[in-house]
């Protein structure tokens, strides 16, 4: 044969991925070959490919199982690695390895996305001295991977297991997509906990999708099938810049979605009834604009993107119709981890506060909530880029803090009319200063001079109070808010600030 007909033999051989049956189980289970999942995903396929021949000489073993290269979403380049489960269960070799090292230092270099499909049982034992403990070993992928850590945006799109050390991969991603029903990741199988702790658990509940989703907050995004997963990737990507260095693109401006009720009408005068954040956002924000990260996780606070006049933001807002909008430790990470990625990929932040505080009690104390919200207002003090504070009915205690109040240098803080800020409510304040007073009055005398203690430090805490004391730099009619938002943001794109000079801070995590 020539050169040609040779190299496209083994091409076409390569192409197909694993023996057939392999392809026909994942078929059942509703997932797509890994070629098939790339297609989706670029603009175009993989436009090239790295290290398609690895491995080649040794049979049985197409491409070593990943496949590495690049393409384009939305026109911009990327570089992908996409294991393939019809090779090995998608496990790693040393030259599996060496693939997902060199792409890794390919976007570095070229400075683009990195998105990792995985889709692996793991390394492969009988390779582990290959693969396992060497300088180029499995441990270099993490590693890189702390190294482009806000450099480059890292997705992770999650088809199947991830397990043991791979179990990483995700973990250092910025966004982990899970596909429900297929997708898991672990450190120990549900057959090594038996042996070893003799735990009885299965798959879904030691380290399944919805349950990564909803209780540990490892996956971000939920999606119901394969190409529900690919479009949350592509979608992901289109607000974030190729890099750290870079803005994030914006879009045509869009207004927001036509709804028969104001943001006046929907915010209740009354400071502990519930409403629904989301409605708010979408009085605010362009219609069919916002991108929600870990929605099912500590539903308490509301993450995630959305675009402002076509302007890509970060939104962090408390939802007072789960827990009260109270901030739990869960809820804590949620907002550190958020506030950080926006950070560093130059996304504006848009916080809107409507806290009773951080929860409290012996539950909460054992969990480490002073730890976790530390970590929160760590996050936000250190952003800079620029940062928007609205009160939208209440910010009180440390609660106030931690959606960026007054002392973290927000480029404002604006509140809606009926907004109060202090360090609790009227009715938790009158009760903690007047308690024996309280207790030695009749039932009638007791009503009335709780009313009135509550009506004055009402008036102690009214929002023009706190305007002319500059606390707050604006008081803002809810119908008027997105525009003032619109009209600042534009101003402070041009912000620029280091918040300190130093090697890194000591955190508190």
């Amino acid at each position: 044969m020539t050169f040609e007909q040779t190299k496209l033999a083994k091409e076409t051989e390569i192409f197909k991925g694993g023996h057939t049956k392999y392809h026909q189980q994942n078929a059942k289970k509703g997932k797509l070959f890994a070629r098939e999942r790339l297609q989706l995903l670029l603009d175009d396929g993989l436009t090239t490919e790295d290290g398609l021949f690895a491995n080649c000489e040794a049979g049985g073993l197409p491409a070593d199982g990943v496949i590495c290269g690049m393409g384009t979403i939305d026109g911009k380049p990327v570089c992908v690695m996409a294991n393939d489960s019809t090779v090995k269960a998608g496990s790693w070799g040393a030259r599996t390895v060496e693939k997902i090292i060199r792409i890794q230092e390919t976007a570095e270099k070229l400075s683009v996305p990195l998105l990792y499909l995985v889709d692996s049982a793991g390394a492969r034992i009988t390779d582990q001295v290959e693969m396992f403990p060497g300088r180029r070993g499995a441990g270099r992928i993490f590693s890189n991977q702390v190294k482009l850590s806000g450099r480059i945006p890292q997705v992770c799109i999650l088809f199947g297991p991830s397990a043991a050390g791979g179990a990483y991969i995700p973990a250092f991603c910025d966004v982990v997509i899970m596909v429900d029903g297929n997708a898991s990741m672990y450190l120990g199988s549900p057959r090594m906990a038996q042996m070893v702790i003799g735990e009885d658990v299965t798959l879904e509940e030691m380290g399944g999708a919805s349950m990564h989703c909803s209780v540990s907050g490892c996956g971000d995004i939920l999606a119901k099938n394969e190409e529900d997963a690919i479009s949350q990737a592509r979608a992901y990507l289109s607000y974030l810049p190729p890099s750290y260095k870079e803005k994030p693109p914006s879009k045509e401006a869009r207004p927001p979605k036509d709804v028969p009720k104001t943001i006046e009408d929907l915010i209740p005068q009354n400071q502990n009834a519930p409403f629904n954040m989301y409605d708010l956002l979408e009085r605010l924000v362009d219609n069919d604009s916002f991108f929600e990260i870990k929605r099912n996780f500590a539903p308490e606070l509301i993450t995630g993107f959305a675009r402002l006049n076509g302007q890509a933001i970060g939104i962090v807002a408390n939802q007072p119709k789960a827990k009260g909008g109270v901030l739990f430790p869960d809820s804590a990470d949620k907002a550190a981890r958020f506030i950080t990625l926006c950070d560093a990929f130059q996304l504006p932040l848009l916080f809107l506060a409507d806290i009773p505080g951080f929860m409290i009690g012996t539950k909460v104390e054992r969990a480490g909530i002073i730890r976790h919200g530390a970590k929160m207002i760590a996050a936000m003090a250190e952003a800079t880029v620029p940062k928007i504070s609205v009160i939208v009915r209440k910010a009180y205690g440390a609660g106030l803090y931690a959606m960026a109040g007054p002392a973290f240098d927000p480029d404002c803080c604006l509140a809606l009319p009926q907004a109060q800020i202090a360090v609790m409510g009227p009715e938790a304040a009158v009760n903690a200063v007047y308690a024996n007073k309280i207790a030695e009055l009749g039932e009638q005398e007791r009503k009335a001079f709780i009313e009135e203690k509550r009506e004055a430090y009402k008036r102690d805490i009214d929002v023009y109070r706190l305007a002319s004391e500059l606390v707050i730099d604006g008081v803002v009619n809810g119908n008027d808010l997105r525009q003032e938002l619109g009209q600042r943001f534009a101003f402070y794109e041009s912000k620029r600030m280091v918040f300190s000079e130093r090697k890194h801070p000591v955190y508190p995590v």
